[in-house]
């Protein structure tokens, strides 16, 4: 299924035009029918040529109701956009526009309605002309009459060629199902609808709703009871329930979503809008409205921008970073687009929509002490790179260390290996700790000569750690741990010698495989007799003549290996170590001569230790 959100300022047309076509009502108020003009959201559907089904959310098109058309189109990946032939463009019209193009809906189809009563050629090239400005620049057009049925066999391929074009969701992903209506049945109990995105709902299975657990009791799609939905999907969903969900409520898969009143957020202007941010505005996302204070980042208020051509391509400017205070908390990840609306605007005297909210981050830290609120702008600003991805390092590098659990509630899941159980940690931030906690051994050595080391929860606590394990995955020669004490280098190891060891290991923190060159190893202070005694006392690990890592490296390397497809070759060897040939070829040779890999040809090896 797939579906497709009818907008514009169009509203007894464009609600003839879904009935016509899908031979359904979408205005479901007597009140709608007897006045022609859509109140509520609207759902129909129809089979296209192809075979695939397209659902569609009508939309209201009045200026009076465009928080109702923002409620039905957030969750929805494409708009059929639509525009009277007898009309033309409507302020209405430009209001919907900006709207879908702030929210990010880049696909869609513009639709010149009532070309029985006018010509639709001037209202097409209207259209065009201001579609080519924006997101929608690529929307097929077609011209048709809901009431005579001209041109619907074109709208029907049309809308067959723009599902095509649609994403294909994570059917994995985890649920958010924005309720866009909410109703008691009686003898069933609660009733909610929504558009499903992404993700699966089966029968049976239990959601969240503003935290308290909720079951699923039954499931329709398109009026048909079903036991499991993937996304994309209108559903009806049957809850067993304590809550009372509305619009506006998100059902959400269990530790799926962070739950959060303060976001940082990147502003990006939306079209035409101008002036500064006011200091209360409604933030829209999926069906929720909810009023936020806002809070300028990094020095003045934010000013707003035009979009502006650079080398062919439509590109608005970055923005500037706020903090965002919801009125109720909502279930987001770092990614996500909000809508920034000013309801005390009218679309008259300019729009309404004010601008577009990147979430950067769901957990953002309080603001304390003059100067912190630029510094944070600065650090989220290093964080996320013009151009770069939001990703799993964006957000490790603003909070440094994270749980596996609250990275996947943030939106991403972690790329690399966890640095301690189910913690990630930005690797320079972890490579600093480690020579932060030899610098701390040492002084507390010196500070307190009669004490046999420093205490595992004293160093926590002068790194500002928030588990004593992460305390001991950072021990590493010439450190090692004594009786939950951390002592300074084996027993003889000269003083010098511990230091330059010490700083070959912060070298190794980030990329523990990839040994260093013989000038960096003089750069250290460690030449072949300091070698060959760290090498003696056991702080070092000679792979060959010149290559040397960490204690430990060759059975971490080992457990790598074993994850690859078996056999492996050199170069996929090398590329899972994350070092050079120089590296892997005599560590492999290491690695067969000590029983952990063996050759099978010329080639090719096996990993031969099992359960690493």
């Amino acid at each position: 299924m797939h579906v497709v959100a009818t907008a514009g300022h169009v509203d007894h047309g464009k609600s003839t035009l879904v009935r016509t076509l899908t031979g359904m009502e979408p205005d479901r108020l007597e009140e709608e029918r007897r006045r022609g003009l859509t109140i509520e959201l609207g759902y129909a559907w129809t089979a296209l040529p192809s075979g695939e089904v397209v659902a569609f959310v009508d939309v209201p098109g009045h200026e009076r109701f465009l928080g109702t058309m923002l409620a039905g189109t957030g969750p929805v990946p494409a708009a059929m956009f639509v525009v009277a032939g007898d009309e033309g463009w409507m302020p209405q019209s430009e209001e919907h526009l900006v709207a879908l193009e702030t929210l990010g809906v880049r696909l869609g189809l513009l639709v010149v309605t009532r070309a029985d009563l006018a010509n639709p050629g001037p209202a097409m090239e209207r259209a065009r002309a201001r579609l080519a400005d924006g997101c929608l620049r690529d929307a097929e057009a077609v011209a048709v009459s809901g009431r005579t049925g001209e041109g619907l066999d074109a709208l029907r391929a049309a809308l067959d060629r723009l599902v095509a074009r649609l994403p294909v969701p994570d059917p994995a992903a985890p649920v958010r199902l924005w309720i866009d209506r909410a109703f008691v049945v009686r003898g069933s109990g609660t009733v909610v609808t929504g558009t499903l995105p992404a993700g699966r709902i089966d029968v049976g299975h239990e959601l969240e709703l503003d935290g308290e657990p909720v079951r699923v009791r039954a499931m329709e799609s398109l009026s048909e009871p079903v036991v499991s939905a993937v996304g994309v999907a209108r559903v009806a969903l049957n809850l067993r329930s304590q809550a009372a969900p509305r619009r506006g409520h998100a059902l959400v898969t269990p530790g799926g979503w962070t739950m959060t009143r303060l976001v940082d957020v990147r502003v990006v202007p939306a079209p035409g809008a101008e002036g500064r941010l006011p200091g209360r505005l409604t933030a829209h996302i999926g069906s929720a409205a909810v009023t936020c204070e806002v809070r300028p980042l990094g020095g003045d208020a934010v000013r707003r921008g035009d979009m502006v051509r650079l080398h062919g391509e439509i590109v608005r400017p970055r923005g500037d970073i706020v903090r965002l205070r919801l009125d109720r908390a909502l279930p987001l990840h770092a990614g996500d687009r909000l809508l920034l609306r000013d309801p005390g605007r009218d679309a008259v005297s300019g729009t309404r929509v004010i601008a577009g909210a990147d979430v950067l981050d769901v957990r953002p830290p309080e603001l304390r002490g003059r100067g912190a609120a630029r510094r944070r702008a600065a650090e989220l600003d290093a964080a996320e790179p013009e151009g770069a991805a939001l990703d799993a390092g964006s957000l490790l590098r603003t909070h440094r260390l994270l749980r596996e659990q609250d990275l996947r509630a943030m939106g991403h899941a972690p790329a690399g290996r966890p640095v301690c159980g189910d913690w990630h940690a930005d690797p320079a931030y972890w490579a600093g700790l480690a020579v932060r906690l030899a610098e701390a051994v040492r002084g507390h050595a010196a500070g307190h000569p009669l004490e046999p080391g420093m205490p595992v929860e004293a160093a926590r606590h002068v790194l500002g750690l928030p588990d004593r394990e992460l305390v001991t995955a950072l021990v590493r020669p010439p450190l090692a741990l004594e009786a939950g004490r951390i002592v300074c280098g084996p027993a003889g190891l000269p003083a010098p010698v511990v230091r330059s060891v010490e700083r070959l290991a912060a070298d190794l923190s980030a990329a523990p495989f990839l040994a260093p060159e013989a000038g960096r190893l003089a750069d250290l202070g460690l030449g072949p007799r300091e070698l060959a005694a760290a090498v003696r006392a056991g702080a070092l690990l000679r792979v060959a003549d010149g290559i040397v890592l960490l204690p430990g490296a060759d059975a971490e390397a080992a457990a790598v290996l074993a994850g690859l497809p078996q056999p492996f070759t050199v170069s996929q060897a090398k590329a899972a170590l994350n070092t050079s040939r120089r590296v892997a070829v005599p560590l492999l040779e290491h690695l067969d001569r000590a029983g952990l890999t063996e050759r099978v040809d010329d080639y090719h090896r096996i990993c031969r230790v099992a359960g690493l």
